[in-house]
Formats: structure tokens, C-alpha cells, sequence
């Protein structure tokens, strides 16, 4: 099995001073002062426009990057990276159950696969918490993975208002990429 990584580079087209990361890291601020593209050798990673994991996130595989600025169209709304953290490849059941209202309260569903609008499927008008009880998922603020996403690790997750200041979320797709 291959190392996961990815390199950072300070300006576009894989140029200027580059920092390698094989983990997590809640800080690249010491690293490097901004990131312009981006490798990922291997692996997935879920990349931050804030420190300690806050703020928009980007899901990153497998690929070359060499403009930040022109992912704008992909969804990235930021020039700048700040912290990222590496996606463990998982292997077995995908589950996660879904309500309605914060602190687990309301219409409930347990999903085991991707669900592309909560509305249609389980007439489910919003999802405000979450509990991943096995695998990673994307979560996505509009029906068929369009809009901000989050990023899921199994956990509870009681009040998303109190997380992403009132996001809500009406798709979500397993992470199921070894990248």
C-alpha cells in the first residue's frame, strides 16, 4: 500500500516553496504563507480555508492542482489553504443515521449508501445532526452533492447550526475513493 501525501506550493503551477504532509495538520500558517496548487500523490484528503480544521472544506483525491484560484468552479470558494487533514481509507459497512432537528430529534432515517436529496427519498424537509456510526461521508448543503460540503468521521453530530453557522445539508455520499 502506497504512503498517503500531499505537497503544497506556494504558487500556481507547482512553483515556489512546498510543504509535504502525510497526516493532519491543524496549521500551515509556519509552512508556508499561502497555497496556490496542490499534488496529492495518494489518499484523500479534506482540505480547510481555516486553521484547526474550520471554515469551507474541499475534498481532494488523487490528482494535480495547479491553479486553487480556478477551482472556484468546482465549488472552492478560497484562495488559501490553512489545515488539512488525511481521509483513512475504509473498508466495510457504510452507516450513518440522519434527523431531522438538532440533538437527534425528529423524523430519522439510517442511510448505509450515497442519497443524492433527503426531500425525495425520505420527505425529510431538513437535516440539522447526524450520527456516523461507521465509515466517512460528505455531506452537501444542496440535493445531488452541489453547495458547501462537510466532512464526516464517525461520531455524533448534534447541532449543525452550532457547526457551520446554520448550514444544512440535503445530500450525502459515502467516501468510498482509496485515491
Amino acid at each position: 500500500m502506497s504512503l498517503t501525501q500531499i505537497t503544497f506550493y506556494e504558487e500556481k503551477n507547482f512553483q515556489g516553496r512546498s510543504y509535504e504532509c502525510m497526516s493532519d495538520c491543524s496549521d500551515m500558517s509556519s509552512y508556508m504563507s499561502r497555497c496556490q496548487s496542490c499534488r496529492v500523490e495518494s489518499g484523500c484528503f479534506m482540505l480547510y480555508e481555516r486553521n484547526n480544521y474550520m471554515g469551507q472544506q474541499f475534498f481532494m483525491r488523487r490528482g494535480e492542482y495547479n491553479d486553487m484560484n480556478r477551482m472556484q468552479s468546482m465549488g472552492m470558494m478560497f484562495d488559501n489553504i490553512r489545515s488539512c487533514r488525511m481521509i483513512p481509507f475504509h473498508t466495510g459497512q457504510f452507516r450513518m443515521k440522519i434527523y431531522e432537528r438538532e440533538n437527534f430529534g425528529g423524523q430519522s432515517n439510517e442511510l448505509m449508501d450515497d442519497c443524492d436529496n433527503i426531500q425525495e427519498r425520505y420527505r425529510m424537509s431538513d437535516c440539522q445532526s447526524c450520527n456516523v456510526m461507521d465509515g466517512h461521508w460528505l455531506m452537501y448543503e444542496q440535493p445531488q452533492y452541489r453547495g458547501r460540503m462537510m466532512y464526516m468521521r464517525p461520531g455524533e453530530y448534534r447541532s449543525f447550526r452550532e457547526m457551520m453557522s446554520g448550514q444544512r445539508f440535503m445530500s450525502m455520499r459515502r467516501i468510498t475513493d482509496m485515491c
